[in-house]
C-alpha cells in the first residue's frame, strides 16, 4: 500500500502534475479577468460607436418570422466570444515568450 502511495507522490513531482494544475488554475482567473475587461471596457465603447448599449452582444440580424416568432441571427455575441478569445490567446502569448518558456522545450529537427 505505502509503495503505490510513495509511487504516485513521486509520479506527482516528476511529470509536474502540480505545476499543471497550478496553470489551469490561472488560466481561468486570466480568462475571467480577460472577459471582465472586454465586457467592461472594451465594448462600451464599441457599443457606443455601433449604436447599441450592449456592444457587440447587441448585434443581430432577424432573418423572418417563423411560427409566429422572429428568427434572430445573435451574430454580436459570436464576435464577443471571438475577441475574448483574441485576447485570453494573445495576454497568454505574451507571457509564455516573455517568460522564455517556449524556448524551453526543443524543437524536434526534422
Amino acid at each position: 500500500m505505502f509503495s503505490y502511495a510513495r509511487g504516485f507522490v513521486n509520479f506527482i513531482r516528476e511529470q509536474g502534475v502540480i505545476g499543471l494544475a497550478v496553470g489551469l488554475v490561472l488560466g481561468g482567473a486570466v480568462a475571467t479577468l480577460v472577459k471582465s475587461l472586454v465586457d467592461n471596457v472594451v465594448m462600451p465603447p464599441v457599443g457606443l460607436l455601433l449604436g447599441s448599449a450592449n456592444g457587440l452582444k447587441g448585434l443581430s440580424w432577424t432573418m423572418g418570422r417563423t411560427g409566429g416568432q422572429d428568427a434572430v441571427l445573435h451574430y454580436g455575441v459570436f464576435l464577443n466570444d471571438l475577441l475574448n478569445f483574441a485576447i485570453v490567446a494573445l495576454v497568454i502569448y505574451v507571457v509564455v515568450h516573455s517568460l522564455g518558456i517556449d524556448k524551453k522545450f526543443d524543437k524536434k529537427k526534422v
